[in-house]
Parts: structure tokens; sequence; C-alpha cells
């Protein structure tokens, strides 16, 4: 398991989030948002499972969720399952929304899809949601 400094850690986070500092990394840990730290000889330090917090925590944040609902929702997740979370986090960074093409089906539900995807295939997507959200059955 990988050990960091709080600014070690600030710095991995600053890929994934320009928003993230050093003060942010400090803030979480201070109000206890993320896993109490590891002490490692006589310091206190972060690891890869404080890592995935900070990145569940941030996708969270950007799906809309308050920093306590947040805490809450992460108390009583597996591991795996934060991880999971903390992986969505990609969908939220702009340059994979700048790439993609986002297509509005309705004022709840809009699709962001990859442009590898076929033309056919995305027009085909796009169809089936707007089905499914009239409650038409896909082969109606």
């Amino acid at each position: 398991m990988n050990v960091y400094t709080a600014k070690q850690i600030a710095d991995v986070l600053q890929n994934d989030d320009s928003q993230i500092n050093l003060r942010t990394v400090r803030y979480y840990t201070q109000i206890g948002i993320i896993p109490p730290l590891e002490l490692v000889g006589n310091k206190r330090m972060y690891t890869d499972i404080h890592l995935h917090h900070f990145r569940a925590i941030l996708a969270l944040s950007k799906s809309g969720e308050t920093l306590a609902s947040a805490q809450e929702k992460l108390k009583c997740l597996s591991m795996e399952d934060i991880i999971k979370i903390g992986e969505n986090l990609r969908i939220y960074q702009i340059n994979q929304l700048l790439q993609n093409e986002t297509h509005v089906v309705n004022e709840d539900v809009i699709i962001s899809m990859s442009p590898r995807i076929p033309q056919e295939l995305r027009a085909k997507m796009i169809e089936t949601v707007a089905h499914l959200l009239k409650g038409e059955g896909v082969n109606d």
C-alpha cells in the first residue's frame, strides 16, 4: 500500500480535479470526512484507502451531494463500492465532457457518449432511452 504526505496526495488529486489543493485535503481530514490517518513510524500518513475516499467524495460532490451526505453514504459502503464511485470522477472531468457528444433526452436525462461509439448505435441508444422514459417497451 502506498503512503502519501498531505502535499503528495493533493498533487495526485490535482490530476483528477484542479480545484483540489493542500488546503482542501487538510480540511477534509480535519472534519473527518475521510478515515483517520495511518501511523507510519512517528508520522501520520495518507494511504491508497484515503486516496479512494477523496476521489469518491469528489465524484459525489460533483454529482450534487453535500459533504455531509457524501460522508454518510461512504460510511455504509465497502471499499470496493467506494472505489467504484471514485472511478466515476472521470465522467466529470472537463476534457472528457468536451470530447463526448451530449444528448438531452428530457429535462431529467442527459446522455453523454464517446465519439468512438458509432453514430447508428448512438441514435439507437437515445431512441431506446426515450421510449423507456415514455413507458413504452423497447420492442413495442
